[in-house]
């Protein structure tokens, strides 16, 4: 089989599950070392209404959970579920809710250069390991340079509007196209799977492709 299969990832880098989805993709293309794999990722914003500074943690909370205390239980399940998967998600590190708009900017301007899933991965370690907050223009120049980008000229985009109007089309895309939770998966234009599915679940849609792809070739 020459051509990759096409897996586009529309998910938010705040996005517990998201997290846990990244991993669980990652483990499933390593379950088929054979088959060539290429992913792409696509922006969603799971709180749109949060401003472009962020706001806090407790307050984010209450308005979406009613208090803190209520999202403690959903906490302590997803962080063992990271757990499982090798990630941290030290729920009491994070103080500030931020706007991902411009996390997305990085992850596309990464991707230019073939560094979307490690743009990706380092903006979700900052924000559910450290806890930093992904509103500050200096933590993603920072972000920008762990992954061998240029710190300058990230900053200097940064303070631009560049390529937020694609931005925008690119999430009014994902909702025209009925998604309305992430992670979603969509496999070679043709599957689609919803949430943070077990590797080998995964592994067996990229197999099915290669298997169908194989019998359309020989017939």
């Amino acid at each position: 089989m020459t051509d990759p299969i096409r897996v586009d990832v529309v998910s938010d880098v705040v996005c517990p599950w998201c997290f846990i989805g990244k991993k669980r993709l990652e483990q499933a293309i390593a379950l088929n070392p054979d088959i060539p794999v290429d992913v792409h990722y696509h922006p969603y914003f799971l709180n749109d209404w949060i401003p472009s500074e962020g706001i806090s943690r407790e307050q984010y909370l209450t308005t979406k959970f009613g208090s803190p205390e209520r999202y403690k239980e959903i906490a302590t399940r997803v962080s063992a579920a990271a757990a499982q998967e090798g990630l941290v998600y030290a729920i009491d590190k994070v103080n500030r809710q931020p706007n991902t708009t411009d996390s997305h900017r990085l992850i596309h301007w990464a991707e230019q250069v073939g560094k979307a899933p490690q743009m990706k991965q380092r903006l979700m370690e900052l924000y559910f390991s450290e806890g930093a907050d992904l509103s500050d223009k200096a933590v993603l120049v920072k972000a920008a340079q762990d992954v061998g980008l240029d710190g300058d000229e990230i900053a200097r985009k940064l303070a631009t509007d560049e390529d937020l109007p694609l931005l925008a089309q690119r999430v009014e895309q994902a909702k025209a196209a009925g998604i309305q939770g992430v992670p979603f998966f969509i496999f070679d234009n043709a599957y689609a799977v919803s949430g943070a599915q077990a590797p080998e679940q995964l592994a067996g849609v990229i197999r099915k492709i290669a298997e169908e792809r194989q019998q359309n070739a020989a017939g």
